[in-house]
């Protein structure tokens, strides 16, 4: 972005030369290394959710745009004309205000009763639009001046310069100012895709997104000296095959018409008219030729708000594995099911190198195996710092090529937040989503006094790493009270409780029927989550149950806790009875809890656990497992008797009565599964997550005020 800003403000001293000769070393370094997405990125080929296709079942929308930068190229806008009328289409002009040439209206006017269209292309022409967003407020107001007069639905910033949250400020119903991909643009972050998008604003207001998909005829033939449209064909058929949009940009400014002597910063306009050839004798049939308004126009009609694709660009950062996460999940496949692009950094699977997967559509990239055998705070603090330096290498070397729109950072620990620093100067939003309240959570592993140095310096950079985001996200209302008493401002931060995905935790079918009676735990095995109390639960209830059966899901049994539970286990006699089966994958847990028949939370309600919002409890309930839960501050704030049989935390024969009821009591298990299916429908993801994307939008969405700007007469 500095770069650039110095590129821009040093051009008009460049000589023309000079630049041509730098864009076309840049252009043959570029060319070299993106092979693989130029000029075409299968990604961009994905059909976005809901996507109805073009009308009339066209196969393919074929728009055609110009951006008219000089007087040279306005005298040369009704010949354009003409070549296009004569193939039979129609194509958009985009004007520059005030530059070095006025729009006369007689010639707006001609382009209006011709039925092409008019568009607004910046206020100047010198890459200075979005230098600062008091530039752009006093621009914008003029802008939009020349929007209002001219009749104008769509606009286009000069040189493909791009801040899509700052555009609501213009008033327009498009935009075109992105493209799919080109990596030779000065911002050459790619939307990666050929359909229209929605940028939405605040309020349910937004617009359209138009990306040009084929590639701008200045690079084409005087960057890359190529001497034929071959590249614009080869491109039209395969966005003819994808069903996508064939959007075109040229510029009469850089055509040569008839047989006057070529400029150097012209092409033969017999390239342009032979790729009209091609796209009207090959594909006449199935085009939908229209103009940018139009597609616009149909966008709208044809996906109402709740169904429009958007393309944000989102990258999550969490110290977890991706594929066992719920919660990162969540929020990282809610996003991608609506079309934006979405990114996740996290721990590998795999011993001794990095890995990556695409899973529900989002990218994940594994940078850093973990073994959970830490037994010492420095051992931990150790790993998670290294994979904060590690993941702030990786988050910038992919943020210069993606240029994210928001970082959504997972605790813990919170100052991974930090990472994301490079992202952050850039422009890019930042959240901070808490998890687990890291001081009371290393306070319980580690059996700290609430008043050790290590806790208060934990507090420390708490409050640093919330004032470091621009919104702060808590996983439970008792956390979120504690947070703003000390470290985030009520304004900033929100509630998103572990609601249960429906696309992951969908009713499942029971496969088992071995006469077992199976009590389940999946989760991280710490001391806060009581499972020693539970191991001696269920040993005093296995004798008159002998055909039960307790399956612990998490951690290893040979290492860390998961190993003195195992001991534990062993002295009681339950080595055949007890079974640590190691984790699974976040989209078989659902399948194994349909097929357990009783699910247990027995956390300690003196420690950590007393505050930590149990996901699992929800889980169960979504697969019509009734719940056996110690009676903690958190559980009892969301659940209540009629949902969950709670016990006194920390009894085991407590616990081991309320296991015994419920196994032997049909009509008490009826009723917990009954009322926990209820409140999974009120309470599920499907009923939160949009609460979730508004939240996303509403911070990628600039308030810039143009209103305060004194507007002049235009002239």
């Amino acid at each position: 972005m500095l770069l650039s800003k110095t590129y821009y403000s040093l051009k008009p001293w460049i000589p023309w030369s000079v630049r041509v000769a730098m864009r076309k070393w840049r252009a043959g370094r570029i060319l070299a290394r993106c092979g693989d997405v130029w000029p075409i990125d299968d990604r961009a080929g994905f059909v976005p959710p809901g996507w109805p296709g073009w009308p009339d079942g066209k196969r393919c929308a074929f728009v055609l745009t110009h951006d008219v930068e000089r007087a040279k190229g306005l005298r040369r806008v009704e010949q354009l004309m003409e070549l296009e009328a004569k193939y039979g289409f129609r194509s958009s002009f985009n004007f520059v205000p005030e530059s070095e040439y006025r729009v006369p209206d007689a010639l707006r006017n001609t382009l209006e009763r011709r039925g092409f269209e008019t568009g607004v292309h910046g206020l100047y022409h010198d890459g200075k639009l979005y230098s600062s967003p008091s530039v752009f407020a006093e621009r914008a107001s003029r802008i939009r001046q020349y929007v209002e007069a001219w009749g104008a639905k769509g606009f286009r910033s000069p040189l493909m310069q791009h801040k899509l949250g700052w555009l609501h400020a213009l008033g327009v119903e498009y935009d075109s100012s992105t493209f799919d991909t080109d990596p030779f643009e000065p911002q050459s972050d790619g939307m990666v895709t050929i359909f229209p998008f929605w940028v939405p604003g605040p309020d349910g207001s937004g617009y359209v997104e138009l990306p040009y998909t084929l590639v701008q005829d200045f690079t084409l033939f005087l960057v890359l000296g190529r001497r034929n449209p071959d590249i614009w064909k080869q491109k039209l058929d395969w966005l003819v095959e994808r069903g996508g949009m064939a959007l075109l940009n040229t510029h009469p400014d850089y055509m040569c018409f008839g047989d006057a002597p070529r400029e150097r910063d012209e092409f033969p306009i017999a390239h342009y008219e032979e790729f009209l050839r091609y796209a009207r004798d090959r594909y006449g049939d199935v085009l939908w030729h229209a103009l940018p308004r139009e597609v616009n126009s149909f966008y709208r009609a044809a996906l109402p708000p709740g169904s429009r694709n958007s393309r944000r660009r989102i990258c999550m950062i969490a110290h977890t594995h991706y594929e066992t996460d719920n919660r990162v999940r969540r929020y990282a496949e809610a996003l991608a099911r609506r079309g934006d692009q979405v990114e996740v950094i996290a721990l590998s699977t795999v011993k001794g190198r990095r890995c990556w997967q695409e899973i529900g559509g989002v990218r994940a990239f594994g940078i850093q195996y973990r073994e959970h055998n830490e037994r010492c705070k420095w051992t931990y603090a150790w790993r998670v710092v290294r994979f904060l330096f590690v993941s702030s290498l990786f988050l910038s070397r992919r943020h210069q090529r993606i240029q994210y729109d928001a970082i959504h950072v997972h605790n813990v620990p919170d100052f991974l937040v930090f990472a994301a620093w490079y992202p952050r100067w850039t422009g890019a939003k930042i959240i901070l989503d808490v998890h687990d309240i890291v001081p009371e959570l290393f306070a319980s592993k580690f059996r700290a006094p609430a008043t050790s140095r290590f806790v208060r310096l934990l507090k420390g950079l708490e409050k640093a790493s919330a004032a470091f985001a621009d919104h702060v996200i808590v996983s439970n209302h008792l956390w979120l009270q504690r947070m703003q008493s000390r470290s985030v401002a009520a304004q900033k931060s929100s509630v998103f409780v572990n609601h249960v995905d429906p696309a992951i935790f969908y009713r499942r079918k029971r496969t088992r029927d071995d006469g077992k009676f199976i009590i389940l735990f999946p989760g991280s095995f710490q001391w806060h989550q009581g499972l020693d109390i539970a191991i001696r639960a269920f040993a005093r209830l296995r004798d008159k149950v002998p055909h039960a059966e307790f399956h612990l899901y998490g951690e290893s049994s040979t290492n860390g806790l998961g190993a003195e539970l195992a001991r534990l286990a062993k002295d009681l006699g339950l080595n055949g009875s007890v079974k640590f089966c190691g984790g699974v994958t976040l989209d078989r847990m659902p399948e194994v809890i349909a097929n357990a028949d009783l699910g247990v939370v027995p956390k300690r309600a003196d420690t950590f656990g007393n505050e930590a919002y149990s996901t699992k409890i929800m889980e169960f309930m979504s697969q019509g497992l009734p719940v056996v839960a110690s009676r903690t501050r958190i559980d009892t704030f969301y659940f209540d008797d009629k949902t969950v049989r709670f016990f006194p935390s920390g009894d085991d024969k407590a616990m081991a009565d309320a296991m015994l009821a419920v196994m032997e009591d049909a009509d008490l298990r009826e009723s917990l599964v009954r009322a926990g299916y209820d409140y999974v429908t009120r309470h599920g993801w499907d009923t939160k997550k949009n609460e979730y994307l508004d939240l996303v939008d509403s911070l990628l969405t600039e308030p810039i005020d143009c209103d305060s700007v004194a507007r002049q007469p235009l002239p």
